[in-house]
């Protein structure tokens, strides 16, 4: 079985219009919101044997503040070029890349993909969007990265921060 998470980045400043989208940093409630998820996933033991995420820096800064709760090295979080404004299919490709041998794996990443994505895999109901910081997780019975589509896998987890 394989297992991955949607992480969608935190809240990012408008605050700042020298900077490009790309350079945007957490404003205070993204601040505030991404380690208490970190907390929120820590006390389910959802450790991940891989963290993927977009290089901009709103992405980037979430992905490491929740490695941080989760005592997983910052270092190897693996940094995706092309999870920047990715489609559903950019997204399904770098997540069918993974090695085999990770069964856990956080993305971190951008709307509108992440909430397509999530909705190309969920049975139950219509997510109308992701919200920041919101985390989708995903099961499949696939046995290999590869091999992972809406057939073998589907949406068992949808939280964000409003809900705590």
């Amino acid at each position: 079985m394989k297992t991955f998470f949607l992480i969608r980045h935190a809240k990012s400043s408008w605050t700042h219009p020298e900077l490009t989208d790309f350079d945007r940093p957490l404003n205070k409630r993204g601040i505030r919101d991404a380690p208490n998820m970190g907390k929120q996933l820590h006390s389910s033991n959802c450790i991940p044997d891989l963290m993927i995420s977009s290089p901009a820096n709103r992405a980037k800064t979430t992905a490491s503040t929740i490695a941080n709760e989760l005592n997983y090295p910052i270092e190897n979080i693996q940094l995706e070029q092309d999870l920047y404004h990715a489609s559903t299919e950019d997204i399904l490709t770098i997540i069918r890349s993974v090695a085999k041998d990770c069964r856990t794996l956080f993305v971190f990443g951008h709307n509108p993909g992440f909430t397509e994505l999530a909705n190309l895999f969920n049975k139950e109901s219509y997510i109308p969007n992701v919200p920041t910081c919101g985390i989708v997780t995903i099961e499949s019975s696939a046995t290999t990265w590869t091999d992972v589509d809406s057939k073998n896998s589907k949406v068992v987890s949808f939280i964000y921060p409003k809900m705590f």
